[in-house]
């Protein structure tokens, strides 16, 4: 048996798994993921694919920190595998870390701040408070950077431009009017498309990887955004193979807030109001800019948005049951 705590961070679905698997081993929390992806893949699969998920499901298995300065560690997973990020995932661990008492904020607070480490580095999660219950969560997520600006691709016979930056993981993002589509539902099914077929030509092309060459390499998404005003955007990620995030992206908010502060759209100290395809939003704010040994800019980005749980779950697979660890529908 597998139990889990759902939660729901700005409409984007996050499974927590809380008891009934091996803690993934390693020294950090990225050698971790090393050894789930090798070692928890089936169970990745089962809490993921249908009947028990679905194609777009998010979740993490929980570890131990890489040192006492944090409080929890966690290897973050999806319907295609694992990912280095997710911000949706983060907010809703805060949230779970207080309400499950593995952190305790003092009598009256009225925030605490919660320390994760994950694949990508550490973030710092700072929950408000209310009567002594979680409402909003920001995170200072790990720095960001932009890798290009208006790279130039042929995507199915057109010429794009995207713009590349990483949030602890890269995305390319693309203005939604540039392929004559908006973000809305209804055109929801060509974007995936022209997300898979991004993703695609991306990989092919672009030699993705930190200036330090640590971590992963490759495209995780593809960012698709609308701008409403000056300083408010709605976007969706497609990600993985053709998975859709609900909610305004965490990490992908984060890439966002390097691009528009490379391009001087957005100043530090300034927040970008980041909607999603359903509705929800993000605050994205830029806190800060340094100069690497390269160079080049490393942006400091908070994202700040809610997560709400959704059920607790036990998961069983009976030997004889004929579909196994599930199946992908889309």
């Amino acid at each position: 048996m597998v139990t889990t705590t759902d939660y729901h961070t700005a409409g984007e679905p996050f499974r927590i798994v809380t008891a009934g698997v091996a803690t993934p081993r390693g020294r950090t929390v990225a050698q971790r993921r090393r050894w789930a992806q090798t070692h928890l893949d089936d169970i990745r699969a089962l809490l993921c694919r249908e009947p028990r998920g679905h194609a777009d499901m998010y979740g993490c298995f929980l570890t131990p920190p890489d040192d006492d300065a944090a409080d929890l560690g966690t290897v973050f997973f999806h319907n295609d595998g694992f990912s280095t990020a997710c911000g949706h995932g983060t907010i809703a661990l805060a949230t779970w870390a207080i309400e499950t008492g593995l952190v305790t904020p003092a009598e009256g607070a009225t925030e605490h701040r919660v320390v994760i480490d994950v694949p990508s580095g550490r973030v710092e999660a700072v929950v408000a408070l209310e009567g002594g219950r979680p409402a909003t969560v920001r995170f200072r997520n790990v720095p960001s950077l932009v890798h290009t600006l208006d790279a130039e691709l042929e995507v199915e016979g057109r010429r794009l431009h995207l713009d590349v930056a990483y949030g602890g993981a890269f995305y390319a993002s693309v203005e939604a009017a540039h392929l004559d589509l908006e973000v809305t539902p209804e055109h929801l099914p060509a974007l995936i498309r022209w997300g898979r077929a991004i993703q695609a030509t991306a990989d092919a092309t672009l030699d993705l990887r930190l200036p330090d060459d640590s971590g992963e390499v490759g495209l995780y998404g593809v960012i698709f955004f609308d701008r409403l005003a000056a300083a408010h955007q709605r976007n969706v990620a497609v990600f993985a193979d053709g998975q859709v995030d609900r909610s305004p992206c965490g990490s992908g908010t984060s890439a966002r807030l390097a691009v528009m502060g490379e391009r001087g759209e957005l100043a530090v100290g300034e927040t970008l109001v980041h909607d999603s395809l359903v509705g929800t939003r993000f605050l994205g704010r830029l806190v800060g800019c340094h100069r690497a040994p390269d160079a080049s800019n490393r942006w400091d980005t908070e994202v700040e948005g809610r997560a709400a749980r959704t059920g607790h779950h036990t998961f069983v697979l009976e030997a004889d049951d004929e579909l196994g660890v599930g199946f992908v529908l889309r």
